[in-house]
């Protein structure tokens, strides 16, 4: 295939490479002469970086270079062009533009693609005098790496062109997903579900972000915490998706921003590029203070309080299995002794509801996460009435192991569920409603979310983990405890628990039943 390439910029010439060493004959065009030359050169280091690590041959390597064919005016005529992909700035005036002189210059056969991350490609094809002709593309940054594409139909796309997109990503060996025209396509949308309920969290004071960051990596297994994800990304950047896509979807409380984040964007804590975020960056700067060293009395009984949820039993006696095998003396009473710690497994539930419902005592009460952990990582958290003594001693408790390496523990404020449970029922939530508004299938959900984002499980499959029952449990007490409508269950896991259906099961549709 003949594809030209307008925009010589990062995405561009990642697209070009792409492209050009899957064997298509790439033109790369743009308004300045000198991005393409650079944009050439940048491909052909990145092609000689290769063959140095024995991943392309020195021959692939030349054939791949022959195949770029730079362009000293983007808008020349182009008999043979197939495919265009667009890469230019995020606007839509100079995407129109782009695309009007294209389609002047190149046959009516030949399909348009916009690589744009946030603007509606149905907009973007509007302003066209056939918008039939274009989709969206949308790639990933590094493109040679990041091997998930999302190919988005807009509203008058002609029916065969997303097959014809979808066959070029995955013969160029990435993997392509077919996406609705929504705000935030499925990757930016679906990575909202972990930084919103992060943001929130802060805003509740429930945990600083280093410790929301450590409970992300070492309990759910995520490779990067929410805010290092956010300095990473930028946090210009991410409030501007997540403000786009909340206003894209009618202020849909589930993806409600934070007040924390316009004041930090307008003070420049943008992150890495800026040396400072929600962490300091640069020479001299120091990483996330270090966690407190552990102090308590580590040997005081422990009560294990019910925890009142049938489905998170097995989660609870795992738990109080492995306190035993590390030595923890477990109260098996119904009530505990005067001098034990009482630990309350919530799900989905606080600390100070169990303390009333139960008549605990307030001063040594706190709550203890079940999920099981990714990493050696346990989570405790305290009220408002706890005895710092107490938590201490809780503290040591929790950081005995069986073996010679102690968990590390973190110390929360007490919260509906708790850290853990508060993200992953959010990531699974917006995947969901992913999934029940049919912007992509549940499989295409889970791929996009897996490879673009790096998540150990899609969604709808980290939620089938949990169970739909157990998931729908979870939702229904976030939303009874905190009256907040971003924590209400969706109706695909309400639907599924209540019929027995996994929640990576697309499920009938009306459509099936015409026979």
């Amino acid at each position: 295939m003949r594809i030209r390439i307008v925009g010589a910029g990062a995405m561009g010439r990642g697209i070009a490479q792409w492209a050009a060493s899957a064997g298509h004959t790439v033109e790369l065009g743009d308004v300045r002469a000198e991005a393409v030359t650079d944009a050439v050169e940048f491909v052909g280091s990145m092609l000689d970086r290769a063959v140095a690590k024995g991943r392309m041959s020195a021959a692939d390597r030349d054939a791949a270079v022959a195949r770029l064919v730079p362009l000293a005016d983007p808008w020349a005529a182009g008999p043979d062009v197939e495919l265009v992909i667009e890469a230019v700035r995020e606007d839509l005036e100079t995407k129109a533009e782009v695309f009007g002189k294209l389609e002047r210059a190149l046959p009516s056969s030949a399909v348009f693609a916009t690589n744009t991350s946030s603007l509606s490609v149905t907009r973007i094809a509007a302003t066209l005098q056939d918008p039939s002709r274009l989709a969206g593309l949308h790639f990933f940054n590094p493109v040679p790496l990041m091997r998930i594409v999302e190919v988005v139909p807009g509203a008058a796309t002609r029916p065969e062109i997303p097959a014809v997109l979808t066959g070029l990503v995955e013969g160029c060996g990435h993997r392509a997903v077919t996406v609705a025209d929504t705000p935030g396509f499925l990757v930016n949308h679906a990575g909202r579900g972990l930084v919103t309920e992060a943001l929130a969290l802060l805003e509740e004071s429930v945990a600083r972000p280093a410790d929301i960051d450590r409970i992300a990596r070492d309990v759910l297994g995520l490779r990067m915490g929410p805010f290092e994800l956010m300095d990473l990304t930028g946090l210009d950047v991410t409030a501007a998706v997540i403000d786009s896509i909340w206003t894209g979807f009618r202020y849909e409380d589930r993806l409600r921003p934070s007040y924390l984040t316009p004041n930090r964007v307008v003070a420049g804590l943008h992150g890495r590029k800026t040396g400072q975020g929600w962490y300091a960056y640069g020479e001299g700067a120091e990483g996330p203070a270090p966690e407190p060293p552990v102090t308590g009395d580590g040997d005081r009984p422990v009560f294990l309080a019910p925890s009142g949820s049938a489905g998170t039993a097995p989660y609870v006696e795992a738990l109080a299995g492995a306190l035993e095998a590390a030595g923890v003396r477990l109260e098996r009473g119904a009530e505990p002794s005067a001098g034990a710690l009482v630990l309350v497994p919530v799900w989905g539930t606080t600390v100070s509801g169990a303390v009333r419902a139960g008549g605990l005592p307030a001063d040594r009460t706190l709550g203890v996460e079940v999920l099981p952990a990714a990493g050696r990582r346990r989570v405790l958290a305290v009220t408002a009435a706890t005895d710092p003594s107490t938590a201490r001693d809780a503290r040591a408790v929790l950081a005995r192991a069986a073996g010679d390496d102690p968990h590390a523990v973190t110390v929360v404020r007490d919260t509906a569920g708790s850290v853990a449970q508060r993200l992953l029922s959010s990531i699974v939530a917006v995947g969901a409603s992913i999934a029940e508004r049919s912007l992509a299938t549940p499989a295409d959900i889970d791929l996009a979310v897996t490879t673009g984002l790096g998540y150990p499980a899609g969604p709808l499959a980290w939620g089938e983990r949990i169970g739909a029952a157990r998931l729908l449990e979870l939702q229904r007490a976030l939303h009874t405890t905190t009256g907040d409508p971003r924590h209400r269950p969706t109706r695909w896991v309400t639907e599924r628990a209540d019929l027995g259906l996994a929640l990576t099961d697309a499920g009938t549709a009306v459509g099936d039943c015409w026979g």
